[in-house]
């Protein structure tokens, strides 16, 4: 009896001493395991090929379960072990309960782990398409840039700029006809299944209204003279007119004076929107072309055209809120950028009598 209790006692021992090598050993596999399945598929210290090389690209449809998401993953590549996925993204879970992963397209880094590729879809770090509006474009020359770009037809976007969204953007003119003026130009990026008319409108509007009208509502002194609407479109002709910056606030002036005169403001820009034109320094307007009945000619209607001309950037929306103080009341295209400003009819003419002297000689 006293042998079997001693008997039972060593193996009692035994088990116990080798316990904890035997959870050593299961710990040590276990965790071997994790860092190889959570781990980069590339290492980037082994690998030959660029970064670019190592890049997949892979959409997430809307509403794919997590699960769903370390399948595509596997099946794609990108990671070594689905099972790691959901693994990883329960403990993720149990930290926060309201854990979302983003839908999009994603380029993903074979040489990343686990962790860093869950946090990017969870972060929607979405691949995204840029796009360039530049000041003075007009809605026209957007939808042409666009299909070029391959975004969609010409046609659809300039649909989508007569459609005006005021539910979003409440601080829009009413009754205008088209966006004309209000899409903002900058460098904007978007998601590629994202990229409707209406989703791009929608974010060059979302631009205006972060940048351009604070400069408007920070104003208020210098804006009696003009409404909402009339400083968008002043600001447009600005836009076209000015093409070296200095001459910005005096070109600016200049059509101030003629409003307060009651002058015709006679820009050529407004004539060539109003006819679907552009003049070229070889291919100037014509008398014919200027003396065509528009509501966007300025030479035979007085006041401002009934709609902006383009988008105006922000020099020229600044500019035409605070135009320089000068007696200029005309000015002269050399066709270098810059202009021959004028007080007087008389002087004007001399200076087109100049300009064309020029032109002829070369």
């Amino acid at each position: 009896m006293k042998k079997s209790i001693e008997l039972i006692s060593n193996r009692a021992l035994y088990y116990l001493a080798i316990l904890p090598i035997t959870c050593g050993i299961f710990a040590w596999q276990g965790w071997s395991w994790w860092s190889w399945v959570s781990g980069p598929v590339v290492s980037v210290t082994s690998s030959t090929e660029s970064p670019e090389a190592n890049i997949v690209t892979i959409k997430i449809p809307i509403g794919t379960y997590g699960q769903q998401i370390g399948e595509k993953l596997e099946t794609a590549g990108i990671i070594r072990s689905s099972t790691a996925w959901n693994l990883w993204v329960k403990w993720l879970s149990l930290q926060n309960p309201d854990l979302e992963f983003k839908a999009g397209t994603y380029n993903l880094s074979l040489t990343e782990p686990l962790s860093v590729i869950a946090d990017k879809i969870l972060d929607g770090e979405v691949v995204k398409q840029s796009y360039v509006i530049r000041e003075g474009w007009s809605i026209a020359q957007m939808a042409e840039y666009l299909e070029t770009e391959g975004f969609f037809p010409a046609a659809d976007f300039i649909a989508a700029t007569k459609n005006i969204p005021y539910n979003k953007f409440p601080w829009l003119p009413e009754n205008i006809p088209h966006l004309e003026g209000y899409l903002f130009p900058d460098t904007y990026k978007i998601a590629p299944e994202n990229t409707t008319p209406e989703a791009i409108v929608n974010q060059m509007l979302g631009q205006f209204e972060k940048i351009a009208l604070p400069v408007y509502q920070k104003n208020s002194q210098n804006t009696k003279k003009l409404s909402f609407h009339e400083w968008v479109t002043l600001a447009s002709i600005v836009e076209k007119e000015a093409v070296v910056a200095e001459e910005r606030g005096l070109i600016s002036g200049v059509f101030n004076n003629r409003l307060e005169q009651g002058m015709r403001l006679a820009a050529d820009p407004t004539v060539e929107y109003g006819l679907g034109i552009r003049q070229t320094k070889d291919k100037p307007l014509t008398y014919r072309q200027v003396e065509t009945p528009s509501p966007y000619n300025t030479y035979m209607n007085t006041g401002l055209p009934p709609t902006a001309i383009a988008s105006p950037g922000l020099a020229s929306l600044e500019a035409t809120l605070n135009p320089e103080d000068t007696e200029y009341l005309y000015f002269m295209a050399r066709y270098d950028g810059t202009h021959i400003f004028s007080r007087t009819a008389a002087e004007h003419d001399a200076a087109i009598a100049e300009v064309e002297r020029k032109l002829s000689s070369q």
